[in-house]
């Protein structure tokens, strides 16, 4: 289990939000499936909602009258967010938002990444992001899929400097970007089979076990996408929520959740 107080290191996937028309179906949804309470923010906040896990902020949601399209958006923790967006620009990315100042919260930017998947930056202020990762209902890992990853591999890296690690198998490309000598996020390839589905970064969350909260998605809201499956690093089961936001749950082998 991973507590922090403190700004996570820039590259890190930090926190993750999303926007949505309706608050209580996801609430009932993520509530049912993972745990999590809600703390609706004050005017000031516009009402963003705060996700926790036994008080601890886990990820975020907004709520707008316009639809938007559903997804989860990661946030990459970053030192200056104005820098590492001119960066991102420099290197290919488009802005969608900011970098704007959040209150005392931080500061933070959307961009479209040159493979055209949305990513978040985030320069901390009094929020630092999750503040638990890695127990069931907490995050535990981030990627970016797309059908260009060399491009994606070279965009983040010359944001963040990355170290990296080719993971890659038969049929499947992978690479784990580093920092410090730790993973920090993984780029990956979609198959042959893929079709046109679009680029996206997806965010991990672990469950105690994956095969017992696969039949409740349905009956909360959501769909089952996929899985559960064994993989190398835990039994996975890919969902999707109310608003038709993508989510991977990780039932995670026993010696990864000391």
């Amino acid at each position: 289990m991973t507590l922090s107080p403190s700004p996570w290191p820039a590259g890190v996937p930090g926190w993750a939000d999303m926007v949505v028309t309706e608050l209580a179906p996801t609430q009932r949804f993520y509530g049912g499936l993972l745990g999590w309470q809600f703390v609706v923010g004050g005017p000031e906040t516009g009402g963003y909602v705060t996700a926790t896990l036994d008080g601890c902020a886990v990820a975020g949601l907004a709520v707008a009258d316009v639809p938007s399209p559903a997804g989860w958006c990661v946030y990459l923790a970053t030192d200056d967010v104005s820098a590492t967006t001119a960066r991102a620009v420099e290197a290919g990315a488009t802005v969608v938002m900011g970098p704007t100042t959040e209150l005392d919260l931080g500061r933070r930017a959307v961009l479209i990444d040159p493979t055209g998947a949305t990513v978040g930056l985030w320069e901390s202020g009094r929020q630092t992001g999750w503040e638990v990762t890695d127990v069931p209902g907490a995050f535990v890992w981030a990627e970016q899929m797309s059908h260009d990853p060399a491009a994606a591999r070279r965009f983040y890296t010359a944001l963040f400097g990355y170290e990296q690690q080719d993971m890659s198998a038969p049929d499947f490309t992978y690479t784990s970007l580093g920092i410090g000598g730790s993973p920090a996020a993984g780029v990956g390839g979609y198959g042959h089979g893929a079709g046109d589905v679009p680029a996206a970064w997806t965010w991990y969350v672990a469950v105690e076990e994956a095969d017992a909260i696969a039949p409740l998605v349905a009956s909360l809201g959501g769909e089952v996408v996929s899985g559960p499956e064994d993989t190398p690093y835990g039994r996975v089961l890919l969902v999707r929520g109310p608003a038709g936001e993508v989510l991977a749950l990780v039932e995670q082998p026993d010696d990864a959740t000391a």
